[in-house]
């Protein structure tokens, strides 16, 4: 494994842990050029209540505020969960070089999971993926993430009830 992207993901990862702090999902993404970040960001759709605050269009929004350009040709963008369709829309109207993601997304992975958005040569402009750069890190930080918000849904639906039976004095509700 090439220690660079593993630095790199490392630093997603902990965008990732910020997100998670916010009880969003652990989703982090850095965008680096020559070496050097030029943008980083984690999840927020729940904070904003918007459909679109997703770590890769942060970081690369970050980016271009940053370099003074739309254009982030020659940067890669490093992010802990395989890009979704409208992050992969994106990253390739930004003109990234290549993504580097951690855990695949079966249910809307657009690198390569469900299709290849970012390599497919009938577009414009296409991406280099690696895929599965700590991966297993990556992953667990999700799996965790949801086996907590499962368990915590699952207790105040219990404590609902709870307080429902008091309430009424009906028990079996």
């Amino acid at each position: 494994m090439d220690t660079k992207q593993e630095y790199f993901m490392k630093l997603a990862i902990d965008e990732a842990k910020k997100a998670e702090g916010k009880e969003e999902v652990p989703i982090g993404a850095v965008v680096v050029l020559d070496g050097e970040v030029i943008g980083g960001a984690h999840n927020l759709r729940e904070t904003t209540q918007n459909a679109v605050t997703h770590a890769e269009l942060l970081a690369i929004e970050q980016a271009c505020e940053k370099m003074g350009t739309w254009r982030l040709e020659g940067a890669e963008l490093y992010v802990t969960l395989e890009p979704c369709p409208m992050c992969s829309g994106a990253i390739l109207l930004s003109r990234i070089k290549t993504v580097v993601y951690g855990a695949p997304d079966p249910k809307a992975g657009c690198a390569g999971t469900l299709m290849n958005l970012l390599e497919d040569e009938r577009f414009n402009h296409q991406c280099e993926v690696v895929p599965g750069v700590l991966q297993e890190e990556c992953g667990w930080l999700l799996t965790s993430f949801f086996r907590k918000l499962r368990a915590r849904k699952k207790e105040e639906k219990i404590k609902r009830k709870t307080q429902l039976e008091q309430d009424t004095g009906i028990d079996n509700v």
